[in-house]
């Protein structure tokens, strides 16, 4: 009789769940990305729409502190969107589910696109803050949406894979706006409305293509309880007809589950049996924001300039550092199910750590030694090839990763709200780190870099490879936990013989 126990087997890139990432990635990830750094290129003709606008209505220019305060107000109005859409993201995924969440989610990029596209001809600077505030609810809701989905939609063994692939999205994002925002396409007078309006093809994409694709089957099963539903999601995705054994794997999960309950983000912090999960996703997101990626961009221009590039070439400059981005991402979408997880975030953090010594002797150096502008520059790109190696993908992986179904929208939601306000303070405060410590603003992100280091060494396991419910017991024995512990039965490895009601 033993033919009849479920064989597993290994699960391999189909087209429907190649389709569904890219889908998935591309609406929603691709968008976030684009945003982030469309707002860059055109800021000189916007800023002067926004004080022509003020003219208009007032007769009078705006001062000079009153423009770059509204214009702060309108950058930061993204991060600050994208810490609301976090806020949403449990109460969503579980209502609507992960793809139904991506597809309302979608109203979020249409609706902005328009107004932005329109705010010239309405001659409304207003249009423009309100339009990024929705954006960012946009980015706040896929930056974390977008990985449970596709962690749950695939096979163990191409995990990390698919994991790291919104992030390769992101990225693409980011070079497409560079690539848009370069003067002669559309960073100009005319251009910048259907520069910020383009956000709205990829969603109108999604839109339309996403219903076509299944939802998660893990969702289906566990919180629709949806049986037929779930086997035939995962019969889509894995091309075959024996799911057997990965439904075993789902029920057993849902089983051990049960006593748990709805899980909010109050009692994931209350929960002991999820103390270092919970702590392991504070240290990775923050980590991620604070080590200063957005400030080597924010700053790389100016170093770039100050080592000779002309004031023109620096856009062309900034397009190659984001395609060497795109490249390193694609690279860690290759390495991540080698290496492992653990690895590229050591290797990652670590890079990050000596290019922002080295770059801090640099921009001290600058002045006095010739040759150390270039030494800056190589020091940009290296921090950037290594922190699209682990620090930019990986955390979002892990998230999905070491949590089990019920906590994981609550877990999702605390590690968006890190990454958002994290986010948020580093473009607030930058400005005034640098003009108070100038060239020694790398020390701080670099210390960030050696600690997040040091707790990953010390505390992360590996999770290659391994199931959802393997990756709990580690943490079962890390959180010195019993088995049996009421609090925490949805950790129990029940044995089959006590799976019956």
């Amino acid at each position: 009789m033993e033919q009849q126990g479920p064989v597993k087997k290994e699960g391999r890139l189909t087209l429907v769940l190649a389709l569904a990432t890219f889908v998935a990635a591309f609406g929603s990830s691709f968008q976030y990305g684009y945003n982030v750094a469309v707002i860059n290129s055109p800021s000189e003709f916007m800023e002067a729409f926004y004080n022509k606008t003020h003219y208009e209505r007032t007769s009078d220019y705006m001062s000079e502190s009153a423009l770059t305060l509204l214009w702060s107000v309108s950058v930061s109005m993204f991060p600050f969107g994208g810490f609301i859409g976090s806020l949403m993201v449990g109460p969503l995924v579980n209502k609507l589910g992960r793809k139904g969440t991506l597809l309302f989610n979608n109203i979020f990029s249409i609706v902005p696109a328009i107004l932005m596209g329109c705010s010239k001809v309405a001659r409304s600077f207003e249009m423009i803050i309100l339009s990024r505030l929705l954006v960012g609810i946009c980015a706040g809701l896929s930056s974390n949406v977008v990985p449970m989905y596709l962690g749950e939609l695939a096979p163990k063994n191409l995990r990390g894979a698919l994991g790291v692939v919104p992030q390769l999205f992101i990225t693409i994002g980011i070079l497409v706006a560079q690539l848009f925002g370069l003067r002669n396409l559309l960073a100009n007078e005319e251009g910048w409305p259907v520069l910020l309006g383009l956000t709205g093809v990829p969603a109108a994409l999604q839109l339309l293509l996403l219903p076509f694709f299944p939802e998660s089957p893990r969702y289906l099963l566990i919180q629709k309880k949806d049986e037929v539903a779930a086997k035939n999601a995962l019969k889509r995705l894995r091309g075959w007809e024996d799911v057997g054994a990965e439904m075993e794997e789902i029920r057993r999960e849902d089983q051990a589950e049960r006593a748990a309950g709805f899980i909010s983000v109050l009692r994931l912090f209350r929960l002991r049996s999820l103390r270092w999960q919970v702590l392991s996703v504070i240290v990775l997101m923050g980590g991620q924001q604070l080590s200063g990626v957005n400030a080597i961009y924010y700053y790389a221009d100016q170093i770039y300039l100050q080592a000779g590039v002309k004031a023109n070439d620096v856009q062309y400059v900034t397009v190659g550092t984001g395609a060497i981005n795109v490249l390193m991402t694609v690279c860690a979408v290759f390495v991540v199910e080698l290496l492992g997880r653990r690895v590229l975030i050591l290797l990652g953090f670590s890079v990050c750590f000596a290019a922002c010594c080295v770059l801090t002797a640099a921009l001290a150096l600058q002045d006095t030694i010739p040759w150390m502008p270039y030494v800056s520059i190589a020091c940009v790109i290296i921090y950037v090839v290594g922190h699209a190696l682990g620090p930019s993908p990986i955390p979002a992986v892990l998230i999905t990763e070491i949590f089990l179904q019920s906590p994981r929208p609550a877990a999702f939601m605390v590690g968006g709200i890190v990454h958002w306000l994290s986010n948020f303070t580093v473009g607030l405060v930058f400005p005034f780190i640098q003009a108070g410590l100038g060239a020694y603003s790398f020390i701080i992100f670099g210390a960030i870099c050696l600690l997040t280091t040091i707790y990953t060494f010390l505390v992360v396991p590996e999770t290659k490879g391994k199931t959802f419910m393997e990756i709990n017991q580690i943490f079962t024995k890390m959180n010195k936990v019993s088995d049996v512990q009421p609090e925490k039965e949805e950790l129990r490895d029940l044995p089959p013989a006590a799976l019956g009601p």
